[in-house]
């Protein structure tokens, strides 16, 4: 396996890991989505999974991201 598919596995990885810990919240707190939770604003387990998300698609790299 070449270095940046190393790289890439790393990311992919740990987006589905903070996937998970998002997934487990919300099946703890019985709901489908983090928007009909109280807590979306401010909350620690959502942030980081969309750090995670931008992180996977830029592969860590720091800058603008455009949608």
């Amino acid at each position: 396996m070449q270095k940046a598919d190393l790289l890439k596995d790393e990311w992919i990885e740990k987006r589905e890991n903070r996937k998970d810990e998002l997934l487990e919240c919300q099946k703890e707190r019985a709901l489908k989505s983090c928007f009909a939770c109280d807590e979306l604003i401010g909350c620690k387990i959502r942030k980081a999974y969309v750090t995670s998300v931008y992180e996977s698609m830029n592969k860590g790299a720091r800058g603008g991201f455009e949608f």
